[in-house]
């Protein structure tokens, strides 16, 4: 894969970093491409090719544009970046980290056999997946905060981790963005709510590791889903997403495009991967878009 629009074209050693910068914090190394190539991309795999950049505005940003460019990439691109510093959250929200201190990259599906309408579940997918390799490698409780957010648990307290962002690229494909803090210290955080492997307690903050398991859980949830013609129930994933999903159980604030908002107890994720609440009138309505907020436990 080239060389996105927007990374630096720096003299690197395959490692994603510069010469001159790359142990400018020996905390946080950086990431070995060659390694992460030779471990994840096989011949009847799904990963094709691994390019990892020493900085960038966004990996969605970038990978877009080549998913829709005159060489269009394959499915099964990665592009990891080892800076942004112009990454995009869900509603344009900005995510933004320290060199090295999370995992920040995207990747370019192309779920063919699925039908399109049952394709918005792959950012609930790549959560499930993001959260079942976190629990497996680095011994962390990731539960999922619908749509798209990975919480973990710091000092007894629910912080954001982790989000997702799923952009169509063309007619054929989608790029899913995933940014996962990693080492970030207390001093370093955005803002209150937010947390990072390193302060849920760890067990290991190797990124190389953790992007590792990150990519084969993905390629494992979304083979599995594939299969299953992206049918939610057949596949697993409906029931496992549910089981995992910190939203489910708790009365909530759905802020819905608009400026309008819808107040009850989140019930259920159903067919279509939308959040239902029961309203105080009775009323059982699902939520397709919006921004949740957690008003209290279950």
């Amino acid at each position: 894969m080239t060389t996105p629009p927007g990374a630096e074209g720096s003299p690197s050693d395959g490692h994603g970093e510069s010469r001159s910068d790359r142990w400018s914090d020996l905390s946080r190394p950086p990431l070995n491409a060659t390694a992460l190539r030779r471990a994840l991309v096989r011949e009847d795999g799904l990963w094709c090719d691994v390019e990892v950049v020493q900085r960038t505005g966004s990996t969605n940003s970038d990978l877009v544009a080549l998913a829709t460019g005159e060489e269009k990439a394959d499915e099964g691109a990665v592009l990891v970046a080892e800076e942004q510093n112009a990454g995009r959250g869900r509603l344009d929200r900005q995510w933004t980290a320290p060199a090295r201190s999370g995992l920040f990259f995207s990747v370019l599906l192309k779920p063919t056999g699925v039908p399109v309408e049952r394709w918005g579940w792959l950012p609930l997918l790549t959560g499930v997946a993001v959260a079942t390799a976190l629990s497996r490698v680095a011994g962390v409780d990731t539960a999922l905060k619908w749509p798209n957010d990975l919480l973990v648990t710091v000092d007894g307290e629910e912080r954001k981790a982790g989000g997702i962002l799923a952009e169509r690229a063309g007619s054929d494909a989608v790029v899913v963005g995933i940014g996962i803090n990693v080492t970030l210290r207390a001093d370093e955080l955005p803002v209150p709510g937010a947390g990072s492997l390193a302060l849920a307690g760890a067990t290991t903050t190797d990124r190389d590791t953790v992007l590792r398991a990150v990519l084969r859980s993905l390629e494992q949830w979304y083979e599995k889903w594939r299969a299953a013609g992206g049918d939610p129930v057949a596949s697993g994933l409906q029931e496992t997403y549910a089981a995992g999903c910190a939203t489910l159980g708790r009365v909530v604030r759905a802020e819905l495009p608009g400026g309008t908002s819808i107040t009850g107890e989140a019930v259920a994720v159903d067919g279509d991967g939308r959040l239902v609440l029961a309203t105080e009138e009775g009323v059982q309505q699902p939520v397709g878009a919006g921004d949740i907020v957690h008003l209290r436990p279950a």
